[in-house]
């Protein structure tokens, strides 16, 4: 096969570990490749540059708003509304989404999945892909969504969209509910005993290099959650992760979602499989290449 020709593009993107990770990836396939980072101010001029590689991957601020550029989108990533993944034929973009898988995988690494009451925080695009794989993956699930008060119409259209999923599925007995930040922490005054989660998912960027020493929500609300993943890799341990640690929580961060979402857009671009065993050492090498990269 012909060298290919692969990126990573979002904005600003200097906290990136996907060149350590897809060039270890490309190397166990076997397959010649050239790796970028484009760090785009603005999607649409760099559209002609996009099309002339083989496959990229999108990250923040971009997987919701690459869709309108994109020929062709998955059905599961046409559903979530996010992508992170896509392929070039040709000059031709299609879109996927591989992030729940990802998060499925690093959760199930640590003994956890979606099971119980889940509390989401964000309504971006990873948060979207999450919501619906945590839909996916349990019947009638128990889920809330955290939100900024700004943006809880969107918080709100999302979880319209995850609740008509689950209707046109069959279930019934789901609950899925939106509160903004603001009613997670007990500040509203309503007196509602406080509620526990079984696990929290972190899908916002707070607390990510280079503002690391941020958390989406306090030590109170870690501590009301008997596990929680935090899909930030950058720093490894981040301020949540630390103060749920301090809370007794189950914690997990984001370096095997993101070496696990990245195995999956293999799979999308090349049907490959890859070996569990290098897939793990993977995720310790590139969980040392970050202590390394960003001390």
């Amino acid at each position: 096969m012909q060298t290919q020709h692969a990126a990573v593009l979002g904005h600003p993107i200097g906290h990136t570990m996907s060149p350590f990770i897809q060039k270890r990836l490309f190397q166990l396939s076997g397959i010649p490749m050239e790796y970028q980072v484009l760090d785009l101010p603005d999607l649409a001029a760099g559209l002609p540059r996009l099309r002339q590689l083989d496959c990229f991957n999108v990250t923040i601020p971009y997987k919701q708003a690459i869709l309108p550029f994109l020929d062709a989108v998955d059905p599961q990533a046409a559903r979530f509304g996010s992508v992170n993944t896509v392929k070039v034929e040709g000059g031709r973009l299609t879109g996927y989404t591989t992030d729940g898988a990802g998060c499925r995988k690093a959760l199930e690494n640590h003994g956890l999945d979606f099971s119980g009451r889940v509390l989401l925080l964000g309504n971006g695009g990873a948060a979207r892909a999450l919501a619906f794989e945590i839909a996916q993956c349990q019947r009638d699930p128990d889920l809330t969504i955290a939100c900024r008060a700004g943006s809880q119409p969107k918080a709100v259209a999302l979880a319209q969209e995850v609740a008509g999923f689950l209707r046109e599925r069959g279930d019934r007995g789901f609950r899925i509910e939106v509160q903004t930040y603001e009613e997670l922490e007990g500040l509203c005054g309503c007196g509602v005993p406080k509620p526990e989660y079984d696990l929290l998912v972190n899908a916002t960027s707070v607390g990510m290099y280079p503002h690391a020493g941020q958390s989406p929500v306090t030590g109170a609300v870690a501590a009301r959650c008997h596990a929680v993943f935090d899909a930030v890799y950058n720093p490894a341990q981040t301020e949540l992760l630390r103060l749920a640690e301090e809370a007794g929580a189950v914690t997990v961060g984001g370096m095997e979602m993101l070496v696990y979402q990245a195995v999956a857009a293999h799979e999308a671009w090349y049907g490959t499989a890859f070996h569990p065993q290098d897939i793990r050492q993977l995720c310790r090498d590139a969980q040392a290449e970050l202590a390394r990269a960003f001390p």
